[in-house]
């Protein structure tokens, strides 16, 4: 059963604010599934520089005041706040105040609040951050025993609680767009097996059946990114699992397909806010959840 209260403004608080007293940034990644990718943090200062992924970006504040920039405004979200990121919106990352701050977060493929919906377009929550008592509920039902595994029951019902919580906060504003659901499964599918080899927009006309512009816009449309922000994306996640494993940055980059260690550590940035080396020190080693 999905835990439906809201996350505790004491998760974690006191290992956070301790680790920030020391002045020691870090990630540490919990148990994720497919699609749901779960994550604790603490930064002091500039965390994160303008970056975009193609994932909503879910979580809440932990300790102190975490500030971003997002859709042309300065956000502060306060200890125990929702904080929620549009996939390919432009934001960053820093510490409010001196005492550093600390977050859980949850990066949902948008491909499963579509499936979740029915097919419908994609909740845009135009107030990144919220006490809603709906969204607080879902998102604690992810967050807040962030060391627990998932199973698949389990995660079908914390997709559907957060699926509609999202369309229930959401503004409803932005255009709908009727998606062909097999063309735009068949274009992410073949971007999903080719990963670290190019792929053409004839290729994907091929087989899709649809003309470039008209899948390019089902496409953001269905899954929040375009088809050629996915593929790169999905070398990225090449990349950090190749880090995870110690391999070296230049044949990491090489073995995910980019041209070279500049070119992946460009996009890596702005994917992630961070170039591959710092995630590298910030990832490794990560603090128990226990």
């Amino acid at each position: 059963m999905v835990n439906t209260q809201s996350p505790s403004p004491h998760v974690g608080l006191e290992r956070l604010c301790k680790h920030g007293a020391k002045s020691s940034d870090w990630i540490s990644p919990a148990p994720s599934v497919a699609g749901l990718e779960r994550i604790e943090a603490f930064f002091n200062g500039r965390a994160f520089a303008p970056h975009r992924h193609d994932t909503y970006a879910i979580g809440f504040t932990t300790c102190g005041v975490q500030s971003f920039d997002y859709r042309g405004a300065v956000r502060h979200s306060l200890t125990d706040q929702v904080f929620v990121l549009h996939p390919d919106e432009v934001h960053d990352g820093r510490a409010g105040t001196e005492s550093g701050f600390g977050y859980r977060i949850l990066y949902i493929d948008p491909a499963m609040v579509r499936d979740a919906l029915g097919g419908r377009s994609l909740p845009f929550v135009r107030t990144p951050i919220t006490d809603d008592p709906r969204m607080r509920s879902a998102v604690g039902a992810i967050l807040s025993d962030i060391e627990d595994p998932i199973d698949d029951l389990c995660k079908t019902d914390m997709v559907l609680f957060l699926a509609d919580a999202l369309e229930d906060v959401s503004d409803g504003t932005r255009k709908q767009v009727s998606v062909d659901q097999k063309a735009t499964a068949k274009a992410r599918d073949l971007l999903i097996a080719a990963r670290v080899h190019s792929v053409s927009s004839d290729e994907l006309e091929a087989v899709t059946g649809q003309d470039r512009w008209t899948l390019a816009r089902q496409f953001r449309s269905a899954f929040g990114v375009s088809p050629h922000r996915f593929l790169i994306l999905r070398r990225l996640d090449r990349v950090r699992a190749l880090i995870g494993e110690g391999v070296a940055l230049a044949e990491a980059a090489y073995l995910a397909g980019f041209a070279d260690q500049s070119h992946m550590s460009r996009y890596f940035k702005g994917a992630y806010g961070v170039p591959p080396g710092v995630w590298r020190c910030l990832t490794q080693g990560p603090v128990s959840t226990k």
